[in-house]
């Protein structure tokens, strides 16, 4: 470990994000994105064919429904926003989305993700100083995405979309659900570290007073992680167990 980095066993609890965090999970996404809509496309005679820049440009980092919608009036197109309710076979906004879940955990099940063996070597580190750590997600799917990469065992407090929805806890950038997985977990946030790779995360476990706020640079860019909040940036978990 490098002597500028802080000693992540020497902290209460370690709270993780998981996607961009644990594993590589945005892939999964576009690829089911783009599963979904060459379907949808070819199905209603859509043109121009959906592209990865449309990704980018319409659903990276938008609410699912707010994401297909843009995404459709890119085209011209315009259907019934619907409700979250509508069976994934409705052609609703909503509904539309709620397929793109079902092609995402389709292909989680047909290909699977690998967590970061970064990250990976850090869970086996602080699982053998017993330091006790958590995910905090804002996706509902993160027990599927736990489970399909063989770590859900690792983590006693999953705090996730499904139980944010639930409880109404308000989504990153807000606190309220790294507040409240320190709380499930026992710990004081003053004692806590936590790990994210997006800037609302980091703005998130900040507002929160975590401890010690590590962000991990997927290609956000350390200058936008460190004005978010965080302490201190690497590019990859291993730094931090070599």
């Amino acid at each position: 470990m490098s002597d500028s980095l802080p000693d992540l066993t020497s902290y209460d609890a370690v709270l993780f994000d998981l996607d961009g965090v644990l594993t590589p999970t945005a892939e999964v996404h576009m690829h089911a994105w783009k599963v979904m809509f060459d379907e949808l496309f070819a199905a209603w005679e859509i043109t121009p064919a959906y592209t990865e820049r449309d990704y980018f440009e319409y659903l990276d980092g938008k609410k699912r429904y707010d994401g297909v919608a843009s995404l459709l009036r890119s085209r011209d197109v315009e259907v019934p926003w619907g409700d979250p309710t509508d069976a994934p076979t409705a052609d609703t906004v909503c509904g539309i989305g709620n397929r793109k879940n079902e092609v995402f955990a389709r292909v989680l099940r047909e290909d699977g993700v690998a967590a970061f063996p970064g990250s990976i070597a850090l869970l086996d580190l602080l699982a053998a100083a017993g330091t006790p750590v958590a995910v905090v997600s804002s996706s509902k799917n993160a027990e599927e995405v736990l489970a399909a990469a063989g770590i859900r065992d690792r983590f006693p407090v999953v705090m996730d979309g499904v139980i944010a929805e639930r409880d109404n806890l308000a989504s990153k950038p807000a606190p309220d659900v790294f507040v409240e997985a320190a709380r499930m977990m026992g710990v004081d946030p003053a004692r806590t570290a936590a790990v994210e790779d997006a800037i609302s995360g980091v703005e998130s476990a900040a507002a929160g007073g975590f401890a010690l706020v590590v962000g991990v640079d997927r290609g956000v860019g350390a200058d936008a992680l460190i004005a978010a909040g965080a302490h201190v940036v690497v590019d990859d978990l291993s730094a931090f167990t070599s």
